[in-house]
């Protein structure tokens, strides 16, 4: 019942009153307050006395302030709520935050001095932080309290840093020209799996002009929990950037999960972690600016690559290490960033990571098939724009702008010509170069049939046979 008579109250309260600005408080005058409340308890409950109604409006307000109440010299009644600044607009909340509040009746005190002591009972973003972090092998971590999967707590950056830190690793290589020992070149690296396998790049570890390691493969490996191990080099792709470091461990060594970078979002949160000027466990954090940031963009030659933007602070010895995102999965591979400027990070996706991976296992390398096209995607838009400029091109809502076609290559033996329109690749309907690139995957030397729009809306059926690409390129 006490609850019943403290909601009428509340309900009224929100009504009826006002906001004092100048002092915190707010405040309602006159009996009708107390009038209203017992009228229309009167009609839902058959059974009550003031002195419920009075303690049940002393619970409604546990946790939020203060109530008094008096009776000034023109003997009417006021009634003064006092609460703290951040908790102003308490009582404009649902019921079921009251609720909330009044099952915490420990938290009223009749002393001023001790409202800052009174804890904070409303998150908007978060809840209480987790204290069930486990700090086995595994790097999992609790749940928290109430925190919703993909929803960003107190506790959400802490969290995700938890599951993949023990995975990450320090990598040392020592840099030797003619024997002499010239510093030493230091990343960081991800364990994928428990028996030793690390992601990195390249770079870290591959002399980029000899395509080799500059230690004879071998590589210096520091774990986050102090062990040490000496690692070889397995694989290397210099295109990508990414490369495959193998540890022996006699037990079982902690490994990251990886999660998908299709699904990101500009906007989303992340986590960068890494060893910046060989500081191992450094985790910095912010959110994704671009979710396919092309290699043209950033004035980078040969074939074309995709990188994930971020805004995440990382510096030399951050290379190789995780990006990760809120539920502390892998989602990139941290290769760069713009020296000139700051917040200008770029990670190579997990996807496009995951395929090279799987490249190695299958090729010991990694094959990609080369057409010799310069190919721009197209939209509603831009077919629109450009049917403006000329009503001959093709009438099509999607497509792959060819403006380009390389003398001698695959694509111009195929009888590809610049303005062609790719709609279709390999039987499959496209819109993008990413498709025509997943449809290829190592196909080299297989025939792919293309089928393209030209001018006047006349269509063509081309037969292409890719080659495999010049890893110089």
């Amino acid at each position: 019942m006490g609850h019943l008579l403290a909601r009428v109250f509340c309900g009224i309260l929100r009504r009826k009153l006002h906001r004092n600005r100048g002092t915190g408080i707010l405040q309602y005058r006159g009996p009708e307050v107390f009038s209203c409340a017992l009228n229309r308890i009167k009609r839902k409950v058959p059974v009550f006395n003031k002195h419920s109604f009075i303690r049940s409006v002393a619970l409604a307000t546990a946790g939020s302030g203060l109530l008094c109440s008096s009776i000034d010299t023109d003997l009417r009644t006021s009634i003064s709520l006092a609460i703290p600044s951040p908790l102003l607009e308490s009582l404009l909340w649902s019921w079921r935050t009251l609720r909330e509040m009044i099952a915490r009746p420990s938290y009223v005190s009749l002393d001023p001095m001790q409202y800052e002591k009174i804890p904070s009972l409303f998150s908007r973003i978060g809840s209480v932080p987790s204290e069930d972090i486990s700090k086995g092998v595994s790097g999992e971590v609790g749940d928290g309290a109430n925190t919703s999967r993909g929803c960003l707590g107190r506790d959400s950056i802490a969290n995700a840093a938890a599951r993949v830190g023990p995975a990450v690793v320090n990598l040392s290589v020592p840099r030797d020209i003619y024997g002499l020992t010239m510093g030493k070149s230091v990343g960081s690296g991800t364990i994928i799996d428990s028996d030793g396998t690390i992601l990195t790049c390249a770079h870290v570890v591959v002399d980029f002009k000899g395509l080799r390691s500059p230690s004879e493969g071998k590589v210096d490996v520091t774990l986050q929990d102090g062990r040490t191990f000496e690692g070889t080099v397995l694989n290397a792709d210099l295109h990508s950037d990414i490369a495959i470091v193998k540890i022996n461990s006699k037990t079982p060594l902690p490994m990251a999960q990886l999660g998908s970078s299709s699904k990101l979002r500009p906007g989303d949160w992340v986590v960068a972690m890494g060893c910046p000027l060989s500081l191992q466990n450094t985790v910095t954090a912010g959110i994704v600016s671009c979710v396919d940031r092309n290699s043209s963009d950033l004035g980078l030659g040969g074939m074309r690559r995709e990188y994930l933007q971020t805004d995440c602070a990382i510096n030399g010895g951050n290379s190789g290490g995780p990006l990760a995102n809120i539920d502390g999965e892998v989602v990139g591979i941290n290769v760069m960033k713009v020296a000139a400027a700051d917040g200008l990070s770029f990670a190579v996706p997990i996807d496009s990571v995951s395929t090279i991976v799987e490249h190695f296992k299958k090729n010991g390398r990694v094959v990609r098939p080369w057409l010799g096209l310069k190919m721009l995607d197209l939209n509603h838009m831009i077919v629109a724009q450009l049917r403006e400029k000329d009503d001959t091109f093709p009438n099509v809502n999607k497509g792959i702008l060819v403006p380009m076609v390389t003398p001698g290559s695959p694509a111009d033996r195929a009888g590809f010509h610049p303005g062609d329109v790719v709609v279709e690749f390999d039987g499959r309907p496209v819109g993008s170069i990413k498709e025509v690139i997943e449809i290829m995957g190592d196909k080299v030397g297989k025939p792919l049939k293309t089928v393209v729009k030209r001018a006047n809306d006349s269509s063509a059926t081309l037969t292409v046979i890719p080659e495999e690409a010049n890893p110089d390129m």
